[in-house]
Parts: structure tokens; sequence; C-alpha cells
């Protein structure tokens, strides 16, 4: 079996080091989706050595505070899913009551629950161009 993780960044590419990287994911909707993935082919966070979890979690904890300094989102998420790709990334993934699937995932049907105003086009611009400053 092919590893889409392993073959390619599997996104935008923010970061890279020796050990892991941090993309930004191509999410419709989610314009400031992020992952950190672990460069070597691991399915489970328990496969890492205990400094190489520590390191990991360091980063998604980095990837967390750009998002809340830089875009205030409601809630951030943070899974490591691994259901389709079995290579061990973590999503962090900032949440909005306007984002139309607020207290759904984010690959659910898009039921606009909570109305609230909606983020200009040029605020989001310049929002993302900080975030990714601060992220590089």
């Amino acid at each position: 079996m092919s590893c889409p993780l392993c073959t390619d960044d599997g996104g935008a590419l923010v970061w890279r080091g020796e050990r892991l990287r941090v993309i930004r994911a191509q999410e419709a909707g989610f314009p400031a989706f992020y992952r950190v993935v672990w460069n070597a082919h691991v399915a489970e966070f328990s496969d890492l050595a205990a400094a190489d979890r520590v390191h990991c979690m360091d980063a998604v904890v980095l990837v967390e505070q750009a998002l809340r300094q830089h875009l205030s989102p409601t809630k951030v998420n943070i899974a490591a899913l691994g259901n389709m790709v079995p290579h061990l990334h973590w999503h962090v993934i900032p949440r909005y009551k306007r984002d139309g699937r607020w207290g759904q995932p984010i690959w659910a049907p898009d039921v606009k629950t909570q109305p609230e105003r909606k983020l200009a086009d040029d605020d989001r611009g310049r929002l993302m161009a900080e975030l990714r400053a601060a992220l590089s």
C-alpha cells in the first residue's frame, strides 16, 4: 500500500524539521486547517519513543497557540484519527460558531446552525498572512 503522507507533503508545506512537518491542509471552508505530520511512517502515536512523543506534541501545541493568537477561534479541535491515512498526523483546526458545522465534525454536512457575522475576505487574508508568518 502506498502512503500519501510518505510520498507527498500532504498539503501546503509551512515548516519541515528532521522529525516532523507542519502543513496547511486543503479543506474547503476551513482555510486555517493545519496538520502536524510525523515524517517517518508510523501508524500510532504510541509507536514513537517518549522523547519523540514530547517533540510531536510540542509542535501541535505551537500550532494551536499560533491559531489562537492570530485567529481567535471559538475553539480549537485537535485530533489524530488516521482512519483514512494510517500515517501519524495531528489535525489542528480552529473552529467558529459561524463555520456552519459548529458542534459537528468538519466533514459533516454544512448545517448553518449558528449565524454569526462572517469574516470579511480582506480580514481573513490579513489574519492568514500573519498566521503563516508566525508558523514559519
